[in-house]
């Protein structure tokens, strides 16, 4: 897609990516082969029907399009712009073995955007069951599991503990990737179905589980909000941030116009960020618009960043510098920040997924300059709630532990998404959300 350029985009937090247009989008759907056998399903984790979607956009039908997206994805002008499909549905495009596959998750955003510009239609939804779900989270896996069911007929209740809807779409993915204008209208189609949400309560604290004990079924999307850290001298020091922390007070909280608003950040004038996935590209690509140089260490090699390839292309043009094969061992300052020291690092054999197991180099250490240091080497699942729920079973990293069909070690319990998986992407929450809301589903049915 078009890209704005760097100094525009540098001056604001508007979207980065300028989308395709009407004649680009027709000619690249018009590359599609119509496979009989379509391997960019078996990639979908919500199973689009990709190729019946991409023809209608070929033949220039745009809401129809749409609308068939729509019968297996309930957001699809949000996946279109942050699912992996480069390593999922494009990964098995069999044009992809000559040439570059076709663009599938841009169609999909094109598709999407089209249908918000001429007015979004409420899904149909069946007759009232007289089955209550109540629905812990208002993230992509909250969002889609109260979508289904609401088709479904259920009536659903979904509890979020912060202020806006949408969890890590709202707090944690900046609006030059996802447009915040774009997650409200996904979130209000859903809330057009007749879904009650409630905003500012805490399941766990504010609403205590007992007090969902009257309705048929629960569904847990709470995420994965509880943020990781090193364990380094220094941590404690003003001007540290994890990165959930960081991107939440610049994208629910709107740091970024303080005193405009009242939540701010350490003034940065050099930031480090720790870590190499999309959140932390998110975090530096963010500083960057906050100001500050921004330097990005990274333990492994370039090529093993977990990132996306085109989070990192941008990250790069946007000035963000990278240093790989370093890990910090102490965060330097008094009472705040004033540096980093790290260590060079070899890597060694190969872990469970094949990447490098980076070991340090002896004696071999340098230090940056920075006033705030962002930590963004992972998070795993908010335990407020799940240790309130008598018998549920956990796992060692405190998710919480279901079968395939989305149900956990209590009777009436559901769960999916990143309580479950621990930190993953949007795409697979939904997928997981999809098969634990039909679970749901057969199980009131039978009742």
């Amino acid at each position: 897609m078009g890209d704005r350029s760097v100094g525009d985009r540098l001056k604001d937090f508007e979207e980065v990516d300028c989308g395709l247009t009407p004649q680009e989008a027709i000619e690249e759907a018009g590359r599609c082969l119509q496979c009989k056998k379509p391997g960019c399903v078996d990639g979908c984790p919500v199973n689009i029907d990709i190729p019946a979607f991409i023809a209608l956009i070929a033949q220039g039908k745009f809401l129809e399009a749409a609308a068939s997206i729509r019968q297996q994805n309930l957001l699809p002008a949000i996946c279109g712009r942050v699912c992996p499909q480069e390593t999922q549905c494009e990964a098995l495009c069999i044009l992809g073995k000559k040439e570059a596959p076709i663009r599938i998750g841009q169609l999909e955003r094109f598709a999407a955007d089209q249908e918000r510009a001429k007015g979004l239609t409420i899904p149909a939804r069946k007759a009232l069951t007289g089955k209550r779900v109540a629905v812990i989270g208002s993230g992509p896996a909250g969002i889609v599991a109260a979508g289904e069911l609401a088709k479904c007929g259920h009536s659903v209740v979904m509890y979020e503990s912060l202020h806006a809807p949408g969890g890590v779409l709202t707090y944690g993915i900046p609006s030059f990737r996802l447009p915040k204008d774009v997650v409200k209208a996904e979130i209000d189609l859903i809330l057009a179905m007749g879904v009650d949400l409630r905003l500012n309560h805490l399941v766990g604290r504010t609403v205590s589980y007992e007090e969902l004990d009257s309705f048929d079924a629960i569904f847990l999307g709470t995420g994965a909000g509880l943020p990781y850290f090193m364990g380094i001298p220094g941590e404690n020091l003003s001007g540290v941030y994890s990165a959930n922390e960081f991107l939440t007070r610049v994208n629910l909280m709107h740091a970024e116009r303080f005193p405009e608003y009242d939540t701010p950040v350490a003034r940065m004038n050099r930031v480090v960020v720790v870590g190499g996935g999309n959140v932390a590209m998110d975090a530096a690509r963010t500083a960057r618009r906050m100001g500050a140089e921004v330097t990005l260490v990274y333990r492994r090699r370039e090529e093993d960043l977990p990132a996306r390839a085109a989070e990192v292309f941008h990250a790069k043009e946007e000035g963000v510098m990278f240093i790989t094969c370093a890990n910090p061992v102490r965060i330097l300052g008094d009472q705040s920040v004033s540096g980093i020291e790290c260590i060079r690092m070899q890597m060694c054999n190969l872990d469970e997924s094949g990447r490098p197991i980076p070991e340090p180099i002896d004696n071999d250490t340098f230090t940056l300059a920075c006033d705030v240091v962002i930590q963004a080497i992972g998070q795993g699942p908010n335990p407020v709630l799940v240790s309130q729920i008598p018998g549920i079973e956990k796992g060692r990293a405190g998710n919480v532990v279901t079968g395939e069909d989305g149900r956990t070690s209590h009777p009436k319990i559901f769960a999916a998404g990143d309580v479950t998986t621990g930190a993953a992407t949007v795409i697979m929450a939904m997928g997981g959300a999809k098969q634990a809301a039909r679970s749901i589903n057969r199980m009131l049915a039978s009742q």
